[in-house]
């Protein structure tokens, strides 16, 4: 087997809140090249997204926005129906906030990854794979979006 590009090692990381971290983000951040940072809704605060993007810049690390349903106690793994409007703005408000941190830190936010619940939403429905993209656009940035090959948010993207 010949590689003929870079392989892109990716991680989920930020996702601890408060006092509590369920990830080893400086751990993660030392062998990964991109990760997905926990945008405050299913995990992750803004002390936590502030830490990993600080980190994550200081190691060449690309930050992407991985946005969820509001599902806290949930982990975000709860099936949840958010009216399209509703959602998109959620979406735009969570890539904002990751947004601020990344820049403060000499980054940017360069893609967006739905989690749990609302990844496996997006492969099959249509509207509310429509209202990621649209929440990506109204963060004002055409930011590209991680998903299944063949689903719905890849289509809608």
């Amino acid at each position: 087997m010949t590689v003929t590009g870079p392989v892109d090692l990716n991680a989920d990381l930020g996702e601890g809140f408060g006092r509590w971290q369920l990830t080893d983000d400086e751990g993660l951040l030392s062998v990964v090249t991109s990760a997905n940072v926990a945008c405050g809704f299913h995990a992750g605060d803004a002390a936590t997204m502030r830490r990993v993007c600080e980190l994550a810049a200081a190691r060449g690390v690309t930050i992407g926005a991985q946005v969820s349903y509001r599902d806290l106690a949930g982990f975000g793994r709860r099936a949840m129906d958010v009216p399209s409007a509703e959602l998109a703005a959620e979406v735009a408000y969570q890539i904002g906030a990751l947004e601020v941190f990344a820049r403060a830190a000499g980054a940017r936010v360069a893609y967006v990854k739905p989690h749990g619940a609302l990844y496996n939403r997006v492969v099959r429905d249509e509207e509310q794979a429509r209202a990621v993209v649209d929440g990506v656009l109204l963060a004002g940035a055409p930011l590209p979006v991680l998903g299944l090959p063949g689903s719905r948010l890849l289509e809608a993207a």
